[in-house]
């Protein structure tokens, strides 16, 4: 249920999408909608956002990775449809999708797990990501998993849909927090 409708996109501010955009024309987004209802709020977290996903030194495949388990540990239909279209172009297989849906014993899936669930990393599960990440990479992969939880938080409560197109693979009828 939709509780706050997306801003229609002829009354998109295309000044508070620059951080995103670059002055480019982009199609129409729900979850964009949905922030441009608070332009101060929309313009700070798109420059903030866009410096995790196309401006970081996180790889990109762990990245998505994270994000596409956040967002199964979520519920989040827009979350998990939108990256599951940004992991198929960087190669992520639909084994690796079956890994985030069974709550495999990976390691980006048991990072996001403890990030989830208790706001830390163990000590092994950090020593492991450490041989794989350097500081930079770390301190970003914590932001991607508080960032996307924080967006799935939003886009649950207000509704955001999947966009036209977008395939959530049936989210709804799976178990919650594989």
């Amino acid at each position: 249920m939709t509780r706050l409708p997306p801003m229609p996109y002829e009354q998109w501010d295309e000044e508070v999408l620059r951080p995103l955009t670059g002055g480019r024309q982009i199609p129409p987004s729900n979850a964009l909608g949905l922030l441009l209802h608070h332009p101060r709020l929309a313009k700070a977290f798109l420059t903030f956002s866009t410096q995790l996903v196309y401006r970081g030194t996180l790889p990109a495949r762990t990245r998505e990775l994270a994000v596409l388990r956040v967002a199964w540990r979520r519920r989040c239909r827009y979350e998990w449809a939108h990256h599951v279209l940004m992991a198929a172009q960087i190669g992520i297989t639909e084994a690796e999708l079956a890994d985030i849906r069974a709550g495999a014993d990976t390691l980006v899936n048991r990072a996001v797990d403890e990030l989830d669930t208790t706001s830390t990393l163990s000590d092994a599960t950090y020593r492991e990501l450490a041989e794989e990440l350097d500081e930079l990479q770390l301190l970003e992969l914590v932001f991607v998993v508080g960032t996307y939880a924080t967006q799935a938080m939003a886009y649950n409560t207000f509704g955001v849909e999947p966009d036209e197109g977008m395939d959530d693979q049936g989210m709804d009828s799976q178990n919650s927090r594989a």
